[in-house]
């Protein structure tokens, strides 16, 4: 029995919204990450009347929104006028977000030093804090994106924010790509864990150049990465993320079919 919500991020259909849509419901999908899909979507430039048109089409093909991508270049920046700038934008996106009835911004914060006393994360965190005040006053939350750093390093400067709007988007892929430990990871973020990606990856390049393979292809052990994510309570969507290949729309489907073993 079907026991996983799977979903697929937009963008990795490389169709247009229509055509992404239409796929994703023959596929059998359940959700959506959104992301901005130029000309038709921007996720800092949502109307009303966008929003709910957007809405519509998203239930015409029984589809839900998981979450959006609000992806703006981090805040590990050490000018504090490009963070304002920075802040202003996500601030809008997650406007946005509630206007989609969505509760999930997924950002990549930028990569953490581990010495938090560097400018860049004072900086950061000072980013964070704002954004998490704001995104507790409208009801959504920034989840960022692990990869660039070990799961702990993430833990540990997330602790140092500790406020419940800052959250983390899970990915396996990123943490093997990257050499560190994507199982043990789950239990480090379990408290800031909201939503997954479902991607696979190996730590060397394949003979095509590339770290990311298709879900089940790669080093990213997902019986026990499911596992791991059941023992801390997750029931949130598993979006296929496919940022390589030929024929993504064949790829999302295939690993459509892995994920429902489980």
């Amino acid at each position: 029995m079907r026991r996983l919500k799977v979903g697929a991020f937009l963008s990795s259909f490389r169709l247009d919204l229509k055509n992404a849509l239409a796929k994703a419901q023959e596929i059998g999908l359940a959700g959506i990450q959104l992301s901005s899909l130029p000309p038709a979507i921007n996720v800092e430039d949502i109307s009303a009347k966008k929003a709910a048109e957007i809405i519509r089409i998203f239930k015409d093909h029984n589809l839900v929104i998981s979450a959006v991508c609000g992806d703006i270049g981090g805040f590990a920046v050490d000018d504090e006028r490009e963070a304002g700038i920075r802040v202003a934008q996500t601030r809008r996106i997650m406007d946005n977000t509630r206007q989609l009835g969505v509760s999930i911004v997924q950002t990549h914060i930028g990569c953490i030093p581990e010495d938090f006393n560097d400018k860049k994360v004072v900086i950061m965190r000072k980013c964070l804090e704002e954004i998490g005040q704001y995104g507790q006053e409208v009801g959504v939350v920034l989840a960022t994106e692990t990869g660039p750093e070990s799961a702990s390093t993430m833990k540990r400067f997330l602790d140092t924010i500790q406020i419940p709007a800052i959250k983390v988007n899970y990915d396996p892929a990123n943490l093997v790509m990257n050499g560190f430990d994507c199982i043990g990871g789950v239990a480090e973020l379990k408290d800031y864990i909201v939503h997954t990606h479902a991607k696979d990856g190996r730590k060397e390049t394949d003979a095509q150049g590339h770290k990311e393979q298709p879900l089940g292809q790669g080093e990213v052990n997902f019986p026990r990465y499911i596992a791991a994510m059941d023992a801390i309570g997750y029931k949130g969507y598993y979006v296929i993320e496919r940022e390589v290949g030929d024929n993504p729309a064949k790829d999302i489907a295939e690993a459509k079919r892995f994920l429902d073993q489980f």
